[in-house]
């Protein structure tokens, strides 16, 4: 019924525990580099969006006033 016949057995893969496990912990790490990397990246370009919306709206209260 069951591939394992305990949770030690389980855990032991076999004999491939190294391998599987290992696969597993470099799989889930790239995972959460993933959406570290999204997240982060997404903080980075709504600075760069804001940074820009400023330098715009100073620009032009800079050309109003010059034109005045």
């Amino acid at each position: 019924m069951m591939a394992f016949d305990s949770v030690s057995s389980f855990l032991a893969m076999g004999g491939y525990a190294p391998y599987v496990w290992a696969a597993w912990g470099v799989t889930l790490a790239l995972m959460v580099g993933a959406v570290l990397h999204a997240r982060a990246e997404r903080r980075w370009l709504l600075r760069d969006l804001h940074r820009r919306e400023r330098r715009q709206a100073n620009a032009a209260v800079g050309n109003n006033s010059n034109a005045s």
